[in-house]
Formats: C-alpha cells, structure tokens, sequence
C-alpha cells in the first residue's frame, strides 16, 4: 500500500485525526484534512459528523481518496466532524477497528478517534468487562469510550476526565458529540496534535500539513494533559491532568511527520532532519564522491549531510511514487524484487562513484541489504558508505508506533562491525544519541526508548517482555 515518505520500513505510522467545529463544509474539509495526513495510516479511514442533532458516520478499509466518493460526503451532513486515518498498532486490520468508533450511552452520542496505544488496555478492558462490557471491536480505543460510559462523573466532561484519569499510555483524542468538539492530548504529549483556524472554525490535527492544505492557520498545540473543549461559548481549556515531564516522540522528528509539518511546539521537522544529516556529517567523515538518499525520508538529512561535508549531492535511487500492493511477483530469478518495483538506481550517476547513502533508520536490516546490493550490482557503485541519521533502534515502541519485537531489530542484537558485514556495506555509521540530544531542542522533553529502552510511561501490572508479546 501507498505510504508517503519510505515503503521500505519494518516500522509503520501510528494514526491520524482532524476534526473540525463550526464550518458549513465541516466533513469536506476533514476528507481534505485527512488526504495531508495519509502518511500516519492507511489501512483505514472514517469521518464522523454532527448537524447539531444526530451524528453520521462513514467509514471503511483503503486509502482516503479510495473510501470517500462526492455521494459518501453528502452523507456526512453538519458543521462539526472529526476523521481518523488508521494503521493497527493495536487490534487487527479489519472494518470494525476501524475509527471513528460511535456509540451511545446516558448523555447522548459520542464519536471518539485516537492517535496512540494504552499500554493498560488489557487490564482496562478485562476490568470492563468484568463490569458487564460488552466490545464490538478488538482496538484498545474503543477501552475509553466504555470507561466514559461507565463513570460516575456528575457531567459528561467529569467523566471525560475520570476515564482519562484511568488510562495508561498516549494518547491524542478527539471527541464529537452533537453540538461539540473536545480534543485531549496525554500529560506526557506523545503524540503532536495541534489547534488552527480557517474562516471562524476551529480545526484540530495531528500535524499541520493538514492546516495548509485547506488554508487554515496555526494557533497552537494542544498542550499535555489538556482537555481542550470547542463549542457554542467558544473554547474552554481545562488542565486537569499533570506529569513530572513531557515525553514528545522523538520519531516523529526522524521519520513519521510529514516534513512540511511543524510539531511540539512548532518546530519545522525538514529542517530537524537536516540538522540531523549535518550532525551526522560531523561525526562520520569519510572520502567519497557523492551523497545520495534513500528516497523519501532520507531526503532532508542527505541535503544537511553533504552541506556540512561538501560533498556533492544527487538522486541516485529514483522512486515509484504509483506502487501499491502487488499480488503478482516473479520467479526468483528476479533478485530483490521487493525493492526494485519501488526504487532504480541511476547508473550513469553512480557506476565507478563511492557512494555515502544516507537512510533514516535500520530496523532489521533486510531491506537496507537489498538497497546496498542494488547499487553495487545495479548502480555500478565503487564502494557504498551506509550512514544512519537516528542512532540505533534497539528498543520496540508502546506508545502509538508498530515496531518488531526487540528480538528483530538488528541494532539490539548484533554489533555495528555485524551490522556493516551483514548489510554488505563498506562502512556504516548512526548518528550518536548524543548528537541527537545536541540537536533537538529541550531534549529531556522527548521520548527516546526506541534508542536507550528508557521508558517513560509505565507498563502497570506486566513486565516488559509480556508487552512486547502482547503487541505482537
């Protein structure tokens, strides 16, 4: 399936949402919203609207522009909306899993999209329906639309707090019902999520590439352990919920966000990802003749890596940006297949060159093998130079990201000198996490497991091992 950035990753996006109050185009521009956030999931996509009486929703598997025909949106009546993009990170990949999840209960309808993973869904769950719950689906979402139903707050937005009180792990979350929007972000902030406008409505998204594709201006993030609630009276912030840090997604600066997006607070992710390649530049020189990507996401580190080094840069892997699933693959006389549907090198520009290839990550290493073997056999390339702008993925993510159990990422078991022999490059390098840390901004405000196993939020009644098995 079609994915923005890179096809080639063992690691996959987690979710987007937008929604939308007080635009008479509400479920036109989620659709909008929702095609710029495409990136962050593309198993599933729904939009949920409200004409201030009743909701709507429409939804099913695809890609968003395969799901909403003109004739599904005028079914989405109203000036309220939120949508979701969806990539399983917990739950299977079919229908019913797929958000917004609607529902009834005392106070009326609500409709709920989630961008993260509840480290405590199980135990939460098991709770629930102990208590007489009874689950239409298999995604840990739906766990906070039953701990609402079953609050005891005087109010709806007493047992919006109280059920978000329960839950462990992150968490952006929008919520419609029929006369208005909440948007609520984890007290870590894990998850960007951000506050725009266009023509008087407000708009909420994951990031704010979906703001300029449908002229909207950014007013600010929505901030951790906010409950920020839109309606008739306006906008009503509560800060009900506190943390003793922040743990922003330091991935999402490396890989998931789109790199027109600006996150945690504004920062513009392309020009990370070049800071990245500069750093990367600085601590790992070596002679060579030419910087080339692995397209797309290593694009903006390339540039700011042969800035820094002076060495020449180009495209020499040009991508297939119509590929999407293929059911027909030949014999295996066709080497590395997987990869060259999807990238071709550049002979003429590579053949006799030593080549520096910088690539975002390594997860198990499989495909970084292929790319290197494609451009010595295919390219004609001297030597080719592996260089990594993150440092080493040793740690799998609990919080929103599907990542292969630890035992599969290749950094947590080999040794780089292991690494560069098996991808068969000439040399290999990662960006150190300290240099990563010089980089980002307050970097003691960002999660970083996925490269030291800290782990900020805590598994509660399971070991980390059980984890790992439960989200396999």
């Amino acid at each position: 399936m079609v994915k923005y950035r890179s096809m080639f990753h063992d690691i996959h996006e987690e979710c987007g949402i937008f929604g939308i109050y007080g635009h008479p185009e509400a479920a036109n521009l989620t659709y909008l919203g929702l095609y710029a956030l495409q990136h962050r999931g593309q198993e599933g996509a729904g939009i949920c609207s409200s004409d201030g009486r009743q909701l709507f929703v429409e939804k099913s598997m695809g890609l968003v522009a395969d799901v909403f025909s003109e004739k599904r949106l005028r079914r989405l009546p109203g000036s309220l909306a939120i949508g979701h993009n969806r990539y399983s990170t917990a739950g299977s990949s079919v229908l019913k899993n797929v958000q917004p999840i609607v529902a009834n209960f005392s106070l009326g309808s609500l409709a709920i999209a989630h961008n993260g993973n509840l480290v405590s869904a199980a135990d939460l769950r098991t709770s629930l329906e102990e208590e007489g719950a009874i689950f239409q689906s298999s995604s840990d979402s739906e766990v906070i639309v039953h701990l609402i139903a079953h609050s005891k707050g005087a109010d709806f937005y007493e047992r919006v707090a109280h059920a978000i009180s329960r839950i462990s792990g992150s968490f952006s979350l929008l919520i419609l019902r029929e006369k208005e929007l909440l948007a609520i972000r984890d007290s870590y902030g894990v998850r960007p999520l951000s506050l725009g406008m266009k023509d008087g409505a407000y708009v909420i998204a994951s990031e704010t590439c979906a703001f300029d594709l449908i002229g909207a201006t950014y007013i600010r993030d929505i901030e951790p352990g906010e409950i920020l609630i839109i309606n008739e009276q306006g906008l009503e912030s509560l800060k009900i919920f506190s943390s003793h840090r922040k743990a922003f997604c330091v991935f999402e600066f490396i890989y998931f966000s789109r790199p027109d997006s600006n996150i945690f607070g504004g920062i513009n992710v392309n020009e990370m990802r070049k800071q990245f390649g500069r750093q990367l530049a600085r601590e790992s020189v070596t002679d060579a003749d030419l910087v080339i990507p692995v397209p797309d996401s290593g694009v903006p580190a390339a540039i700011g890596f042969s800035e820094e080094s002076k060495i020449p840069f180009d495209f020499g892997l040009i991508r297939n940006h119509y590929v999407g699933r293929t059911f027909i693959e030949p014999k295996h006389s066709i080497r590395h297949f997987g990869v060259k549907i999807k990238l071709n090198p550049v002979r003429k520009l590579l053949e006799g060159k030593r080549l520096i290839v910088i690539d975002d990550s390594i997860v198990r290493g499989t495909t970084s093998k292929k790319i290197v073997k494609m451009l010595r056999e295919g390219g004609g390339a001297k030597e080719v130079h592996l260089k990594i702008s993150s440092p080493p993925t040793i740690g799998p993510c609990f919080y929103g990201i599907d990542t292969p159990t630890r035992s599969e990422l290749i950094a947590s078991t080999h040794l780089l000198e292991e690494i560069r022999k098996y991808v068969t490059a000439d040399s290999l390098s990662y960006l150190s996490i300290e240099g990563l840390k010089k980089i980002v901004p307050d970097s003691h405000n960002y999660c970083t497991a996925c490269f030291d196993c800290n782990y900020p939020i805590s598994f509660p009644g399971e070991r980390l091992k059980q984890m790992e098995f439960l989200f396999r």
